[in-house]
């Protein structure tokens, strides 16, 4: 089962997963092996060094400059962490964000770009390169850039 919505009604870009690490469901945090660049990346768009804030803390602040999380799956099988070995899945039910403020969406990596593409969910949305370790030719400080350009 995948991790809740991370939204209030101030939220206007949502930033999409595809599914989370096994790391992050153990520890039921977004983005909580510290090999992934997020928390960095998030950094240098709120120019405010959230990294190594708790990690209550660390939703508050994004939720403050109109940050949302989520996935796109709610339940996927999958050994390991890697979305190459996702084989079956069920998607989030995105028609709750119809009660909420969001402009766009971010999906962070080629899965969840691809795997929302086929839900046909009417907000626009665009790729972010995703923030694993796995994927460090795009740097962070160019998926910072991507992600201020939609706030």
């Amino acid at each position: 089962m995948s991790l809740p919505l991370i939204i209030d009604k101030n939220t206007t870009l949502l930033i999409l997963g595809s599914y989370p690490s096994v790391m992050s469901l153990r520890k039921k945090e977004y983005y909580a092996n510290p090999s992934n660049d997020f928390w960095r990346i998030i950094s240098f768009v709120i120019d405010f060094d959230i990294e190594w804030k708790w990690y209550d803390d660390k939703i508050k602040i994004i939720l403050k400059h109109k940050i949302g999380l989520w996935d796109v799956y709610k339940e996927a099988d999958r050994e390991g962490s890697k979305d190459v070995a996702i084989k079956g899945f069920i998607p989030n039910d995105f028609s709750v964000l119809k009660n909420h403020n969001v402009k766009n969406i971010l999906c962070a990596g080629k899965e969840a770009y691809r795997s929302f593409e086929k839900l046909k969910v009417g907000i626009p949305f665009h790729y972010l390169p995703s923030t694993s370790a796995a994927n460090r030719i795009t740097s962070k400080e160019e998926k910072a850039e991507i992600i201020k350009k939609f706030l």
